[in-house]
C-alpha cells in the first residue's frame, strides 16, 4: 500500500503537550516538513523559547537548544556564527519574540543575520495563564486587560512583520496564518522558503504564523479558528512584505 501520509522524520515520537485546538503542533509539523523536504535535518540546529512552544526541544528530531527568555535571536546569532555552516532556526511566541525578546529580534534583522525564525503570534500570553500580549488586539479581554485592550491605557498592537520591514537588514518577512487547510499549506510553503533563503545565504528571514489560543481566549476550537479568520487576520493582513529574492527575479 502507497503511504500518502506520515510522520515527518524531523518530528519525534513524544506526545505533544499543546491544548486542544492550539495550532502550535500544526505549525511544528510544517517546519519538521520543511526540514525533510530540503533534506537538512542533520545539519540543523533549533532554538527554543520561552512559552508555550519551550518545550520544542522535545518535538523536532534534530539538535535544540533551549535559551532564556526573549535572547533565541542572539543564541541563534551566536550558534550560526561559530557553526555558519549549520541551518539554524528560532521558534517563538509573541510574548518572547515582540515583548521580552524585542530588542533582540529587531537587532538580528538590522543586522541580517542569516537565520530562520518562526513566530507563532496567538494574541496572548498562552503559557501564563493568558495575560495581555504586544499583539493582542484592540477591545481584546486578557487577564491583565479584563475590560478588554484600550489604546489609552495600553497602546496599539505591534505589527511585527510591518515593524522589521522598516529595517534592511531582513531579506524575507511573511505573515500567513493557521484558520484553514488552504492558508495552512500557505503557511508551509512560506516557512520552506524562509529556510531557504537561510540555504542561499540571503540574510534574516521570518514568517509570521497567526495561531490560536482557545483556551485563554474562552472558545471552542472551532470558534477560536473563526475569531482568528475574522478578527486578527484583518489586523494582520498576510502576505510577503520583504523578498530580497523577487528583486532578483528569482
Amino acid at each position: 500500500m502507497k503511504t500518502v501520509f506520515q510522520k515527518p522524520e524531523a518530528m519525534t515520537d513524544v506526545p505533544m503537550h499543546y491544548c486542544p485546538g492550539c495550532t502550535h503542533g500544526i505549525i511544528h509539523r510544517l517546519v519538521a516538513e520543511a526540514i525533510d523536504s530540503l533534506g537538512i535535518r542533520e545539519q540543523t540546529i533549533g532554538v527554543a523559547s520561552v512559552g508555550c512552544s519551550v518545550f520544542a526541544y522535545d518535538y523536532f528530531n534534530c539538535d535544540m537548544q533551549q535559551a532564556a527568555h526573549g535572547r533565541a535571536p542572539a543564541v541563534a546569532t551566536g550558534i550560526k556564527r561559530v557553526r555558519p555552516e549549520a541551518m539554524v532556526f528560532t521558534y517563538q511566541g509573541d510574548g518572547d519574540l515582540a515583548s521580552i525578546g524585542m530588542a533582540e529580534i529587531v537587532h538580528a534583522a538590522a543586522r541580517g543575520e542569516n537565520i530562520t525564525v518562526v513566530f507563532v503570534n496567538n494574541a496572548i500570553y498562552g503559557m501564563t495563564s493568558g495575560q495581555m500580549a504586544p499583539t493582542s488586539l484592540l477591545g481584546q479581554k486578557t487577564a491583565t486587560s479584563p475590560r478588554g485592550r484600550t489604546v489609552e491605557e495600553m497602546g496599539y498592537p505591534i505589527k511585527m512583520c510591518e515593524l522589521l520591514a522598516t529595517l534592511d537588514g531582513p531579506a524575507y518577512l511573511s505573515r500567513v496564518s493557521t484558520h484553514d487547510s488552504r492558508h495552512v499549506l500557505q503557511a508551509g510553503k512560506a516557512i520552506k522558503k524562509a529556510f531557504e533563503m537561510q540555504q542561499q545565504k540571503k540574510g534574516f528571514a521570518m514568517v509570521e504564523v497567526l495561531s490560536t489560543c482557545s483556551v485563554n481566549w474562552g472558545m471552542t476550537p472551532a470558534n477560536a479558528l473563526k475569531w482568528m479568520a475574522e478578527n486578527m487576520v484583518p489586523y494582520y493582513p498576510l502576505g510577503v512584505y520583504r523578498d530580497v529574492t523577487a528583486k532578483e527575479g528569482n
